[in-house]
């Protein structure tokens, strides 16, 4: 087992400048708003806060002076609720959370390597660059914080991180790959990184990836053709992702110019920070997956299932850090994470595969 001597942690906390240079810290008002909508009531929140409940006013109050708006709202029946000034707020706030996450969570990875070599030469650490997941970010949160694995993490789009494995500049390099009617396209996409004499495959998991909508769906969407509308604001993801070019598969294959969809050329970097853009009011549909839907209580039309895999080289296996790696994907602990991600299934996780007997037909349609 690996003892970090220190565990790096960032987060984002940000500021607000009045024209008169008074700066005004937001993290705190940000987290007890947080909670007050968590908890239906001040009360509730002051003590998931650890505040008192003078306290908490007086940062109310303090923050609706600077305002100069109402940030709550309060009731006998329904407790305290955020007003839809406060409410835009949080969604404002969470919105960079989505947005920092994978780069803070990239760069405490490697000050938490960095620190470590600091005190030993030994370097057993697996290097993992992949797309952003909710699989890869339980799998770095249980390795960091139980010391079970070194793991070091850079998020990469799938192309990026299959790069770098060819490169020899990562051990891991995490992708994914639809199942179905687009799998061939995909599969050619990565193919001049996908070396059969070199590379092998471990399966993560499967997921469900798809549109993702306001609760109730008031716009009524049920494809990407719906995309073509004029009333509807699209979210997309990064340029150089997999899911957006999967999206772009889809609209082709329907014959739709992505240039007349509202919203196309935008990016967002993770799947959470689609879902939290939607629930800000700020687009009527993004793509993710459904796991990102359900966390920002939003609505899920699934369109895909996709595998996700970490590439990796041949001479990888047998080693200790690979063993180590594949003992912790198929723990307890892990095994009831990915099975508690909503739209995730993981019985095929931990498997090991050439290339060929993970797509078959469809490896051998892109080659």
């Amino acid at each position: 087992m690996t003892v970090y001597r220190f565990k790096p942690k960032l987060n984002s906390e940000w500021v607000l400048e009045k024209p008169s240079g008074e700066i005004l810290p937001m993290g705190e008002i940000m987290r007890l708003l947080a909670a007050i909508d968590e908890q239906g009531n001040l009360a509730g929140a002051c003590r998931i806060r650890g505040l008192s409940y003078r306290h908490a006013w007086g940062l109310l109050r303090k923050a609706e002076g600077d305002f100069q708006v109402s940030l709550i709202e309060t009731s006998r029946r329904r407790g305290s609720r955020l007003t839809s000034f406060a409410q835009h707020l949080l969604w404002a706030n969470r919105r960079i959370d989505a947005r920092l996450a994978p780069t803070f969570e990239s760069i405490a990875s490697e000050l938490q390597e960095e620190l470590q070599r600091l005190y030993s030469e030994e370097a057993s650490v697996l290097r993992l660059h992949a797309s952003h997941g909710f699989a890869v970010e339980g799998l770095m949160r249980l390795a960091k914080d139980q010391g079970l694995l070194p793991l070091e993490l850079r998020y990469r789009t799938g192309i990026e991180a299959l790069l770098s494995l060819n490169r020899g500049e990562c051990d891991l390099a995490g992708f994914q790959v639809p199942v179905g009617e687009f799998e061939s396209a995909i599969l050619a996409r990565y193919q001049p990184w996908l070396d059969p004499d070199r590379v092998l495959l471990l399966h993560v998991a499967e997921r469900r990836t798809g549109l993702i909508v306001l609760p109730d769906n008031p716009k009524n969407i049920q494809s990407v053709a719906d995309l073509l509308r004029p009333d509807v604001r699209f979210v997309n993801r990064q340029f150089g992702s997999s899911t957006r070019f999967l999206v772009q598969l889809m609209l082709d294959e329907q014959g739709i110019d992505s240039r007349r969809i509202t919203g196309f050329d935008s990016g967002e970097f993770t799947h959470m920070a689609v879902a939290a853009h939607i629930a800000s009011g700020m687009a009527d549909v993004g793509i993710g997956v459904e796991t990102a839907a359900w966390r920002c209580g939003l609505a899920f039309i699934p369109l895909a299932r996709e595998r996700y895999f970490f590439g990796l080289n041949k001479d990888l296996v047998g080693t200790q850090s690979l063993q180590r790696l594949l003992d912790l994907m198929n723990g307890d602990a892990y095994q009831a994470y990915v099975r508690d991600l909503i739209g995730y299934d993981c019985r095929l996780m931990g498997r090991v595969q050439t290339l060929a007997q993970a797509f078959g037909p469809a490896y051998a349609a892109a080659s």
